[in-house]
Formats: C-alpha cells, structure tokens, sequence
C-alpha cells in the first residue's frame, strides 16, 4: 500500500502530489537542513543492541537475528538501488537522478521492523519507537529537500516488504535443527538375521 501511494502521487499526480507536499515544505520551511536524517537511519538497531544488552530477550538467538538483517539488507539494497538506476528521477533540489525510492527512508523502516518483529511479544512499544524513528527520518528527508512525498512512501514500504521477505525466507533457523527434520528419529533394527535402519517421520505443525 505505501509503495502504491508513492507511485500514484509522483510528479503532480494524486490528490495531494509529490509538487503539492514539496510547496507546502518549502513555503513553511524555506531554510530548514539538518543531518540528522543520516545517523537516524540505524537508531532502531542501535534500540535492538541496547535491549539485548539489557537482558531482554528478542525472538530469535543473536546469530539469527544478524543472518536475518543481513538478509533484509540485501534484499532492500538491491531493490532500492536497482528502482533508483531504473527510474531516473530527480531529487527536488537537483543534486542527482538518483530520487526514487528514498533509501534512507527504506534503511530506517527496515530496521524499525526487525526491532518490532524481534521485540513484539515482549512489549509493543519498542515497534513504536522505532517507527516513529523511522517516520522522523522520511520527514526530515523531505524537509532537507532531499526526496519528493512519492519516494519516502515507495521507501517505508519497500523496507517493510525486504524485512518481511527476510522472515518469511528464513523457515530454517542456522544452530537449530531444520523444521523439516524436526519429529524424525533413526534406530538400528535387527529381524530374523537380517539389519537396518528404521526411520520414523511424525508431522510437526
């Protein structure tokens, strides 16, 4: 949904374009830039560091959880980057073509969903939090100039759908045994004279 509303508002398309938002930022704040928006793109993970030193513990082991970022940045970068080479459009204060999506906006959504996803089932709040980090950031990424309304919604949606596609990928989890392989057993068998290997499979939902 985020990614399609981004679509639909680029250039002066929608209700309330990509060129509306951009005047409306530029009228009230003719003079804003800050580079925050940079360092805020990791804060959720540094959130996830701080809890997990605190002792709190998150749904996956660590090493999971790092296989599963890993694979979530891969997925976002190369989506984000291979949508900015193809599209071509350029950012709002002409530095380069490079506008759509926003990748800042993507790193920061990505993050804020592995945080959620690790942490929901202790308290929803850490998810808040780190939303809320990362909204800030497609917020000051349009207040720098920096991207149209169109490319910070095709960038939180794109770093939900790379976090979400990293989880859904990850049915295995390394250090444990397979889902498939969970419920088997092997036993040596003797009958009449004869030997072998019994192997039993019982279905685990």
């Amino acid at each position: 949904m985020l990614v399609g509303y981004g679509i639909s508002t680029i250039n002066g398309n929608g209700f309330y374009s990509s060129y509306d938002a951009r005047n409306d930022i530029r009228r009230h704040f003719p003079n804003f830039h800050t580079r925050v928006d940079d360092a805020l793109i990791f804060a959720p993970y540094l959130e996830l560091g701080a809890v997990a030193l605190a002792g709190v513990e998150s749904r996956d082991d660590r090493l999971n959880t790092l296989l599963l970022i890993g694979k979530a940045e891969g997925f976002m970068l190369l989506t984000v980057f291979g949508l900015k080479s193809i599209t071509g459009v350029t950012r709002p204060d002409a530095s380069d073509n490079q506008s759509f999506p926003s990748g800042h906006t993507a790193q920061a959504f990505l993050a804020a969903s592995i945080v959620h996803a690790e942490l929901r089932d202790k308290s929803q709040w850490y998810g808040i939090g780190a939303y809320s980090i990362a909204t800030s950031v497609a917020a000051l990424r349009m207040l720098n100039n920096k991207h149209w309304q169109s490319d910070v919604f095709a960038g939180a949606g794109l770093g939900i759908l790379s976090a979400h596609l990293a989880y859904l990928s990850h049915r295995n989890r390394w250090g444990r045994k397979p889902r498939l392989l969970e419920g088997t057993s092997f036993s040596p068998m003797y009958n009449q004279g004869a030997t072998g290997l019994t192997f039993t499979w019982r279905p685990v939902r």
